[in-house]
């Protein structure tokens, strides 16, 4: 459910007209739902209530400092996969101990900053990351609590680029060696063993594939109990989908299927949502620049790019398009929506239809809180859109737009000799 409707014709963000946005901030722009983020967060930490847990917000979907600030007043914990976004937590206020430090490969000036800002873990997922997290923790006379990932070789059916739990995925350690891993660890004294961890991929819509990931980590947890190692933290990761075109289980029957394999194991758990929170909180509002008919095709050019976002090119993703203001009696039309990049995959949609807009009307692209602005570049020397977020009757803009000068203001002209 999202806080983005119709009012006699014209799409409204909680209680601001999307037109008026645009005519004040310009487009492309991105607008996101305060209310939206609020209920979804309280209905997926709801779902998980009957446990002992922690909900960690993946902060690489949507990184705003107003978001994450909005996420930790509302008692969130964070996952981060960098020192930038440990950065951000802490400009946002957040607690470090309820920060988890995710990512294939922490370099170690990021992890002594991660133990120095005091986290509450890191989720490792190689033998040599745990080696040198042992060495970064020795020099800084500190102790290092690691959580290990596992990969739990199952197909999760999502897209390729975004499925994370297969053997042959670059991501975890593989299932046949996590004992080994943990034999290790124990013997290594810069170290604390607190939690072990599993991800299994993003825009996951059955909770077959997580039912499975949670069954194999109950069996690891229970061994490593049996062998003296006794856990504190159990990190499920996260993955649930949003409904771009499928529909996918609510929180509340996938907190359920998950929680049933790890009953009595002892554990607190941690879930990394992403997606599910923030992806259906915001669009992305376009102006239509130009109708182009071919002789085999019709174009809407838009002032968004792929810069803008990328998910469509990248992943193959659809995202419904809305007009802001609806026309009644307008004929539908087969179109592809594209930008101005000079390349062919930059577009938003092809081959869809929907209502046959004119040149200076305005669309959103919806769903577009995930994934959206924090995948955005500056390519064709473009601006980043401004980011927009509506609370009631009130909008604030959280980010402004890229100027030109904010585009070349570390670049150097060389004085070249004739």
């Amino acid at each position: 459910m999202h806080y983005f409707a119709y009012r006699n014709n014209e799409l409204y963000a909680e209680e601001v007209a999307v037109r008026d946005i645009a005519a004040q901030i310009g487009t492309p722009v991105y607008i996101y739902s305060a209310g939206t983020l609020r209920r979804h967060f309280r209905v997926f930490d709801e779902a998980f209530a009957g446990a002992d847990h922690l909900i960690c917000y993946a902060m690489k979907a949507l990184s705003n400092l107003s978001i994450l600030k909005l996420f930790g007043a509302m008692g969130s914990g964070f996952d981060i996969v960098s020192v930038g976004e440990l950065m951000r937590c802490l400009r946002a206020g957040a607690d470090p101990k309820k920060i988890v430090f995710s990512g294939v490969g922490k370099t170690d000036e990021e992890i002594a900053a991660a133990l120095q800002a005091g986290i509450l873990m890191f989720n490792v997922e190689s033998r040599p990351e745990l080696y040198r997290i042992a060495e970064v923790a020795r020099r800084l006379k500190l102790k290092a609590p690691v959580s290990l990932r596992v990969n739990p070789d199952l197909d999760p059916g999502t897209h390729p680029h975004i499925s994370t739990g297969h053997r042959t995925s670059k991501f975890g350690i593989p299932l046949s060696e996590v004992f080994d891993y943990y034999a290790e660890a124990r013997g290594l004294a810069d170290l604390e063993l607190v939690g072990l961890s599993t991800h299994i991929g993003s825009q996951i819509t059955d909770t077959g594939p997580f039912i499975e990931a949670g069954e194999k980590v109950a069996t690891i947890v229970r061994r490593l109990k049996a062998d003296g190692i006794a856990l504190r933290y159990l990190d499920i990761g996260g993955g649930l989908g949003i409904p771009y075109q499928e529909e996918p289980p609510p929180p509340a029957e996938y907190a359920a299927a998950i929680l049933k394999p790890l009953a009595g194991l002892g554990v607190k758990i941690i879930a990394e949502p992403g997606r599910v929170l923030v992806g259906n909180a915001g669009i992305l509002v376009t102006r239509v620049l130009y109708v182009k008919q071919t002789d085999v095709k019709r174009f809407i050019v838009v002032d968004g790019a792929m810069n803008d976002l990328i998910r469509p090119v990248l992943y193959e993703a659809y995202h419904a398009i809305w007009p802001v203001q609806k026309f009644e009696g307008r004929p539908g039309v087969i179109a592809d929506v594209v930008g101005p990049v000079c390349e062919s995959g930059d577009f938003f949609a092809q081959d869809r239809e929907l209502p046959d807009p004119r040149d200076g009307e305005l669309l959103a692209v919806m769903s577009a809180g995930a994934y959206g602005f924090v995948m955005a570049s500056n390519y064709n020397s473009r601006p980043r859109a401004a980011e927009v977020l509506v609370e009631g009757k009130t909008m604030h803009v959280i980010r402004e737009r890229d100027s030109f000068e904010d585009q070349v203001q570390r670049e150097k002209l060389v004085e070249f000799q004739s």
